[in-house]
Protein backbone atom coordinates (compact mmCIF):
# COMPACT_ATOMS: atom_id res chain seq x y z
CA UNK A 1 0.00 0.00 0.00
CA UNK A 2 1.19 3.38 -0.57
CA UNK A 3 -0.14 6.19 1.26
CA UNK A 4 0.18 9.65 1.72
CA UNK A 5 -1.69 13.13 2.30
CA UNK A 6 -3.05 16.32 0.85
CA UNK A 7 -3.72 18.87 2.57
CA UNK A 8 -4.41 17.41 6.27
CA UNK A 9 -6.50 14.56 3.59
CA UNK A 10 -5.60 10.67 3.75
CA UNK A 11 -5.08 9.24 0.62
CA UNK A 12 -3.65 5.52 -0.18
CA UNK A 13 -3.29 3.64 -3.34
CA UNK A 14 -3.63 -0.08 -2.36
CA UNK A 15 -1.13 -2.53 -4.84
CA UNK A 16 -4.26 -4.37 -6.08
CA UNK A 17 -5.60 -1.57 -8.01
CA UNK A 18 -2.58 -2.89 -11.01
CA UNK A 19 -4.01 -0.17 -13.50
CA UNK A 20 -3.67 2.80 -10.89
CA UNK A 21 -0.34 1.93 -9.36
CA UNK A 22 2.27 2.85 -12.47
CA UNK A 23 0.40 5.31 -13.68
CA UNK A 24 0.70 7.39 -10.16
CA UNK A 25 4.22 6.06 -9.60
CA UNK A 26 4.50 8.18 -12.90
CA UNK A 27 3.36 11.38 -11.73
CA UNK A 28 5.77 11.09 -9.06
CA UNK A 29 8.48 11.15 -10.60
CA UNK A 30 7.34 14.07 -12.50
CA UNK A 31 6.35 12.17 -15.66
CA UNK A 32 2.80 12.08 -17.46
CA UNK A 33 2.71 8.39 -18.97
CA UNK A 34 -0.95 6.93 -20.24
CA UNK A 35 -1.73 3.12 -21.61
CA UNK A 36 -1.23 3.04 -25.19
CA UNK A 37 -3.57 -0.16 -26.38
CA UNK A 38 -1.42 -3.00 -28.19
CA UNK A 39 -4.55 -3.80 -30.16
CA UNK A 40 -5.85 -0.60 -31.78
CA UNK A 41 -2.97 1.83 -30.89
CA UNK A 42 -4.93 4.31 -28.71
CA UNK A 43 -4.49 6.23 -25.59
CA UNK A 44 -7.24 5.50 -22.57
CA UNK A 45 -7.32 7.50 -19.46
CA UNK A 46 -8.17 6.93 -16.49
CA UNK A 47 -6.12 4.19 -16.31
CA UNK A 48 -7.86 0.88 -17.05
CA UNK A 49 -8.06 -3.25 -17.54
CA UNK A 50 -8.95 -2.74 -20.98
CA UNK A 51 -9.17 -0.68 -24.24
CA UNK A 52 -12.82 0.86 -24.05
CA UNK A 53 -12.43 1.07 -27.82
CA UNK A 54 -11.50 -2.27 -29.11
CA UNK A 55 -11.33 -4.29 -25.21
CA UNK A 56 -7.71 -5.60 -26.01
CA UNK A 57 -6.03 -5.91 -22.53
CA UNK A 58 -2.65 -5.59 -23.05
CA UNK A 59 -0.76 -2.01 -22.97
CA UNK A 60 2.26 -0.04 -22.62
CA UNK A 61 3.05 3.17 -20.50
CA UNK A 62 3.94 5.77 -22.88
CA UNK A 63 5.12 9.17 -22.34
CA UNK A 64 2.37 11.99 -23.41
CA UNK A 65 2.81 15.83 -23.20
CA UNK A 66 0.40 16.91 -20.69
CA UNK A 67 -0.82 20.24 -22.51
CA UNK A 68 -4.20 20.97 -23.60
CA UNK A 69 -7.66 23.15 -23.29
CA UNK A 70 -9.90 23.55 -20.71
CA UNK A 71 -12.98 21.38 -21.97
CA UNK A 72 -15.16 22.03 -18.79
CA UNK A 73 -14.94 23.11 -15.37
CA UNK A 74 -16.37 23.08 -11.79
CA UNK A 75 -16.05 26.40 -9.36
CA UNK A 76 -16.28 25.21 -5.88
CA UNK A 77 -17.76 27.86 -3.18
CA UNK A 78 -18.84 25.48 -0.57
CA UNK A 79 -16.36 22.62 0.05
CA UNK A 80 -17.70 19.62 1.49
CA UNK A 81 -14.02 18.14 2.25
CA UNK A 82 -13.41 20.63 5.44
CA UNK A 83 -9.73 20.23 4.19
CA UNK A 84 -10.68 22.23 1.53
CA UNK A 85 -12.70 24.74 2.76
CA UNK A 86 -9.90 27.46 3.14
CA UNK A 87 -9.18 27.40 -0.63
CA UNK A 88 -13.11 28.28 -1.88
CA UNK A 89 -13.38 29.35 -4.82
CA UNK A 90 -11.15 26.62 -6.19
CA UNK A 91 -11.57 25.18 -9.37
CA UNK A 92 -11.37 21.68 -10.73
CA UNK A 93 -10.81 21.24 -14.34
CA UNK A 94 -11.91 18.74 -17.56
CA UNK A 95 -8.54 19.49 -19.68
CA UNK A 96 -9.07 17.87 -23.42
CA UNK A 97 -5.15 16.77 -23.96
CA UNK A 98 -4.08 18.30 -27.51
CA UNK A 99 -2.48 14.34 -27.79
CA UNK A 100 -5.41 12.47 -29.33
CA UNK A 101 -7.86 15.50 -29.58
CA UNK A 102 -10.10 14.29 -31.80
CA UNK A 103 -9.70 10.44 -32.17
CA UNK A 104 -11.02 8.14 -32.75
CA UNK A 105 -14.09 10.65 -33.71
CA UNK A 106 -14.17 14.36 -34.00
CA UNK A 107 -15.78 14.65 -30.40
CA UNK A 108 -13.58 12.72 -28.19
CA UNK A 109 -10.46 13.89 -26.74
CA UNK A 110 -8.18 12.96 -23.62
CA UNK A 111 -9.48 14.74 -20.81
CA UNK A 112 -8.10 14.74 -17.61
CA UNK A 113 -9.36 16.15 -14.78
CA UNK A 114 -7.39 17.70 -11.80
CA UNK A 115 -7.25 20.93 -10.06
CA UNK A 116 -5.82 24.77 -10.71
CA UNK A 117 -3.37 25.67 -8.97
CA UNK A 118 -0.43 28.85 -9.49
CA UNK A 119 2.78 28.02 -10.38
CA UNK A 120 3.80 27.20 -7.09
CA UNK A 121 1.74 24.45 -6.83
CA UNK A 122 -0.57 25.00 -4.27
CA UNK A 123 -4.82 25.67 -4.83
CA UNK A 124 -4.80 28.63 -6.94
CA UNK A 125 -6.10 31.96 -5.90
CA UNK A 126 -9.44 33.62 -6.55
CA UNK A 127 -8.37 36.07 -8.91
CA UNK A 128 -6.46 33.29 -10.96
CA UNK A 129 -9.98 31.26 -10.63
CA UNK A 130 -11.70 34.17 -12.09
CA UNK A 131 -9.51 34.38 -15.07
CA UNK A 132 -10.02 30.75 -16.24
CA UNK A 133 -13.03 29.24 -17.90
CA UNK A 134 -14.07 27.13 -21.02
CA UNK A 135 -10.77 27.16 -23.61
CA UNK A 136 -7.89 27.99 -21.57
CA UNK A 137 -4.86 26.62 -22.51
CA UNK A 138 -3.26 24.67 -19.95
CA UNK A 139 -0.30 23.13 -18.74
CA UNK A 140 0.43 19.64 -16.59
CA UNK A 141 2.18 20.18 -13.14
CA UNK A 142 2.51 17.37 -9.93
CA UNK A 143 1.94 17.93 -6.72
CA UNK A 144 3.63 15.47 -4.56
CA UNK A 145 1.91 13.46 -1.92
CA UNK A 146 4.13 10.88 -1.39
CA UNK A 147 7.24 9.06 -2.75
CA UNK A 148 4.75 6.80 -4.91
CA UNK A 149 2.12 9.11 -5.25
CA UNK A 150 1.59 12.62 -7.12
CA UNK A 151 -1.54 14.08 -8.21
CA UNK A 152 -1.56 15.60 -11.38
CA UNK A 153 -2.52 19.13 -11.86
CA UNK A 154 -3.01 22.35 -14.01
CA UNK A 155 -1.73 25.33 -14.16
CA UNK A 156 -2.11 28.18 -17.52
CA UNK A 157 0.30 27.84 -20.06
CA UNK A 158 2.35 30.89 -20.03
CA UNK A 159 4.00 29.64 -23.41
CA UNK A 160 0.66 29.48 -25.47
CA UNK A 161 -1.55 32.31 -26.93
CA UNK A 162 -4.34 32.29 -24.55
CA UNK A 163 -8.11 32.70 -25.73
CA UNK A 164 -10.70 34.60 -24.09
CA UNK A 165 -11.96 31.95 -22.07
CA UNK A 166 -16.13 31.29 -22.34
CA UNK A 167 -17.18 31.32 -18.02
CA UNK A 168 -20.52 30.44 -16.78
CA UNK A 169 -22.35 33.82 -15.62
CA UNK A 170 -22.32 34.75 -12.44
Amino acid sequence: MIEGSYLGMPLELNERETHQVPYFRYCAQGEFRLQKCAGCGLLRYPPGTACPWCAHAEADWVPVEGRGSVHSYMEVHHSIQPALQPFVPYLVLLVDLDTQNGVPTPHEALRVIGNLVDARGKLAPPDLVRRVGIGTRMRMVFTPVSSGIALPQWVCDETAAQPAPWRYPE
